[in-house]
C-alpha cells in the first residue's frame, strides 16, 4: 500500500521537473564559429586588434558568433595566409602585404616613401585606395580591415649619424625595409621577425629597420642602443574572410563586420601610434636608448637615395596596366586628408 502511495508522488515529481526544464529560459549557444589566424606572437599589434575585433564581434553580435583565434602563425604562417584563407584552412587571416611584393601592387604603394606620417594616417590611406580600385588580388575573400604599421627607422648595437656609418651595415628588413636598406647602401639581411633576437645576439646582423614597437615588443633595446629617425616607409596589412564563409553568414552578422572595417582600421592605427610612443619611452628610461635625428641637410641626402624605389615601382605598376601616377596622386591627396 505505501509503496503504491509513493509512486503518484514520484510520477508528480518527475513530471513538475520536465515541465520546469521545458519552461527554464535556454542557455544560448553560439550559432557560429569562426576562426582567425595571424601570424606574429600575441602580444603584437597585429595580435591585439585581432583579439579587439573578436570582442566587438561577439559584443555586437549578442554572442551569436564566436572567433577562435590563433596567434603565432599556430594556423597559418605569414606567407601563407592569403592561400590559405582562399583555400578555406583558416576562415579569418591577417596578412602583411609587403611580403608578397609582386602580388599586392596596388596596396603596396603605400609602403613606398610618399610622406605617410603615422599609422592612423596610413590605414585609412591604405582603406581609401583600396575603396577606389578594389584590386583583383582581392577578388576571392572579403576584407574586413586594412590598415598600416607606423614608420620605419634604424635600430642598431652602433650609432648611425650619417649615409657613410650606413654603408655595408648588415641589417635586418623584408619588403619595402629591405629596398630602403640596399638604396642607401646597407647590406639588407632578410629573415622572420622571430629569427632576430637570436641573429642580433650572435652579431649576424648590426641591426634592422622597422617600427619602433619592437623595442619593446621584441625586446630589442637590449642589443639596440641606437635609434635613428628617418621616418621612411610603413607595412600595410589585411584582415581578409574566406568568401564563401562570408557568403554563408546572416545578413545581420555581415553588417555587424561591415560596420567594423573602417572603425577597426583607424583603431588599429591609433592603437599602433601610441604603442610606438610608449615603446621608446620605455626605451629611453629602461636601457638609455639614443634617438637620432638627422638635420635637415642629412635627411636631404637620404631621400634623395630613395627615390629609386619610387621610379621602380612606377615601371612595374605600369607594366601590369596599372595607373601609376594616379595611385601616388591619389595616396599623397588622402596623406592630406587624413593627416592629423
Amino acid at each position: 500500500m505505501k509503496r503504491w502511495m509513493r509512486c503518484p508522488v514520484a510520477v508528480g515529481l518527475a513530471m513538475a521537473m520536465g515541465l520546469t526544464a521545458l519552461l527554464a529560459p535556454a542557455v544560448p549557444a553560439a550559432e557560429i564559429t569562426l576562426s582567425y589566424a595571424n601570424f606574429p606572437p600575441a602580444p603584437t599589434f597585429p595580435c591585439v586588434q585581432m583579439e579587439r575585433w573578436k570582442t566587438e564581434v561577439e559584443k555586437r553580435t549578442a554572442g551569436k558568433v564566436t572567433v577562435n583565434t590563433f596567434p603565432g602563425g599556430t594556423l597559418l604562417g605569414a606567407k601563407e595566409m592569403m592561400d590559405g584563407v582562399i583555400a578555406g584552412q583558416a576562415d579569418i587571416g591577417c596578412l602583411c602585404m609587403a611580403y608578397q611584393p609582386g602580388r599586392f601592387v596596388v596596396t603596396n604603394a603605400t609602403g613606398l616613401p610618399v610622406g605617410i606620417p603615422d599609422a592612423r594616417t596610413g590605414s585609412l590611406v591604405l582603406l581609401d585606395l583600396f575603396n577606389k580600385y578594389q584590386p583583383e588580388e582581392f577578388s576571392q575573400v572579403k576584407v574586413l580591415a586594412l590598415f598600416t604599421t607606423a614608420q620605419s627607422n634604424i635600430m642598431s648595437k652602433a650609432a648611425v649619424r650619417s649615409l657613410e656609418d650606413l654603408q655595408g651595415l648588415s641589417l635586418r628588413g623584408s619588403g619595402p625595409a629591405a629596398q630602403v636598406l640596399g638604396a642607401l647602401g646597407a647590406n639588407p639581411v632578410g629573415m622572420p621577425m622571430s629569427d632576430t633576437p637570436e641573429a642580433l645576439q650572435k652579431g649576424v646582423i648590426k641591426g634592422l629597420l622597422s617600427s619602433l614597437e619592437v623595442m619593446k615588443d621584441f625586446k630589442y633595446a637590449e642589443t639596440c642602443r641606437y635609434v635613428t629617425l628617418i621616418d621612411t616607409v610603413i607595412y600595410p596589412f589585411a584582415v581578409v574572410m574566406n568568401q564563401a564563409r562570408w557568403n554563408s553568414l546572416p545578413a545581420d552578422v555581415k553588417q555587424v563586420m561591415e560596420d567594423l572595417v573602417a572603425e577597426q582600421s583607424e583603431w588599429t592605427g591609433v592603437y599602433m601610434d601610441n604603442h610606438v610612443k610608449e615603446s621608446v619611452d620605455w626605451s629611453k628610461e629602461t636601457y638609455q636608448v639614443e634617438v637620432i635625428s638627422l638635420d635637415a641637410a642629412e635627411k636631404a641626402r637620404w631621400e634623395e637615395r630613395l627615390r629609386t624605389m619610387t621610379d621602380k615601382w612606377i615601371g612595374e605598376a605600369k607594366a601590369k596596366g596599372l595607373p601609376a601616377e594616379e595611385i601616388l596622386a591619389d595616396i599623397r591627396a588622402a596623406v592630406e586628408k587624413h593627416r592629423n
